[in-house]
């Protein structure tokens, strides 16, 4: 792999001793006040809440002071009792209506929630769900760090076809599992070694990049002895195969480049479902560290799937206000006092990470200018239906966003959500004509 300035600046810090937490850009290398320029890093997050969210309308017809929305229609932002945690970011989000992926109409109920991050048409020509707009990112320029994403949720694993409990999927039929359980993310991401001698670590990888060759070979045999169905599903299995073989390539060669030293201090890797706001604070802050070590660029993180009914999860409501029931049961129900604490809690641990973000100095900016971050869900106000998905962006002003709005694309201002993802990716040099149903570039939001 090519390397990198700040690769080179960032081994001279760790040789220098003396350090507990190594920053990917600090203000006295040499080359940070080209922070806002080309060599400077572009992320992408993608988050999601499950069973959509409040949005009544006030007796005047205006915004609700409950309402997830901080106001009804388009316009300059200011901020009620649900969203007020986003205040002090006023100029650093934007609010989107009416925009979905019209694949996922054919979906029932929350089963909408699989193609969030993909646009799939699973319920029509796609049977299986596509590459999410994270993982493309990531195999266009995932190879410029130690692991091309980060991958997180609250429950763990894939789910199944209309359950998902991921965001990320690297094609058809290939999602990506879920990490949630913070100890093992943290060793993912900075003790990757378990204990091994990186000769031992080179060894193993060694031998993996050999059954990996010899497989790819036995593909070869049998492909011209195939039927068309079958070569469909050995090309498939081929895809799977050589992006194994790629992470080999990349772990052994990030073998060579010492790994990141992160302050653990205040960060409580036991965190457990006991404690929602602990347990969800530490996932952020894991994501955080992430980003801030430049481990990775690309991240999808499930803060609820749409089915956490059997989970723990869906009894978060339960343990963090006192509601009687489960959280599935508010999106039903919707009694406003819960709907306002639930709001008001679920932008309170996101504004948090936002405001981690932005708190972090990166040369002249901070790390909140180069990352944009999507955080929705795929349902609206008290209902099963999948159109019309609420939908907040923020960061990104150093690589192409503009904020302080809420726009809405409502009847006949309707465009798909797959636009902002294609302007999403060319701002972070994974430039992509389409994604999915897109007609262009959500232009409405960029500077």
């Amino acid at each position: 792999m090519s390397r990198k300035s700040w690769h080179l600046s960032r081994r001279e810090v760790l040789r220098g001793g003396g350090v507990s937490l190594a920053l990917p850009f600090l203000n006295s290398m040499s080359w940070a006040s080209d922070v806002a320029g080309k060599n400077a890093p572009k992320r992408m997050v993608v988050t999601y809440i499950g069973y959509g969210v409040y949005d009544p309308r006030s007796k005047e017809g205006g915004p609700h002071a409950a309402s997830w929305y901080p106001r009804h229609d388009s316009g300059p932002l200011s901020f009620n009792k649900a969203s007020e945690a986003f205040e002090p970011l006023k100029d650093e989000v934007t609010y989107l209506r009416g925009l979905d992926h019209a694949g996922g109409y054919g979906l029932g109920g929350h089963s909408s929630g699989d193609v969030f991050a993909t646009g799939a048409d699973m319920s029509g020509s796609e049977k299986s769900n596509n590459i999410s707009v994270d993982q493309l990112a990531a195999k266009l320029k995932g190879q410029d760090t130690r692991y091309d994403s980060l991958v997180m949720g609250t429950e763990g694993g894939t789910g199944s076809y209309g359950m998902a409990k991921t965001l990320s999927h690297r094609g058809p039929g290939q999602p990506v599992p879920a990490m949630h359980r913070p100890q093992e993310i943290f060793n993912r991401l900075f003790r990757p070694y378990a204990g091994q001698s990186v000769d031992d670590v080179r060894g193993e990888l060694k031998r993996e990049a050999s059954v990996l060759d010899l497989m790819i070979e036995n593909y070869k045999s049998l492909h011209g002895k195939l039927g068309a169905e079958d070569r469909q599903k050995m090309d498939e299995y081929l895809d799977s195969v050589r992006a194994l073989e790629q992470r080999v390539e990349r772990t052994s060669q990030w073998t060579h480049e010492p790994l990141p030293k992160v302050d653990t201090k205040g960060l409580n890797l036991e965190a457990s479902y006991q404690d929602p706001t602990e347990y969800i604070r530490c996932l952020y802050d894991l994501l955080y560290l992430a980003l801030q070590t430049d481990s990775t660029r690309f991240a999808s993180f499930m803060t609820e799937s749409e089915h956490s009914t059997g989970n723990p999860v869906g009894n978060f409501a339960n343990q963090i206000f006192g509601y009687t029931g489960a959280t599935h049961d508010i999106a039903h129900k919707r009694p406003e006092e819960a709907s306002l604490q639930w709001e008001q809690w679920r932008s309170e641990q996101h504004a948090y990470f936002l405001k981690r973000l932005q708190s972090t100095q990166e040369g002249e900016s901070n790390m909140l200018d180069k990352t944009v971050v999507v955080w929705g869900s795929a349902h609206p106000h008290a209902s099963h239906s999948t159109k019309d998905y609420p939908v907040q962006v923020a960061g990104g002003k150093g690589i192409g966003f503009k904020h302080g709005q809420l726009h809405n694309f409502e009847e006949e201002r309707k465009k798909p959500l797959s636009n902002l993802f294609v302007s999403m990716l060319n701002a972070v040099d994974a430039p992509v004509e389409k994604f999915a149903d897109s007609t262009g570039e959500l232009t409405e939001i960029l500077s």
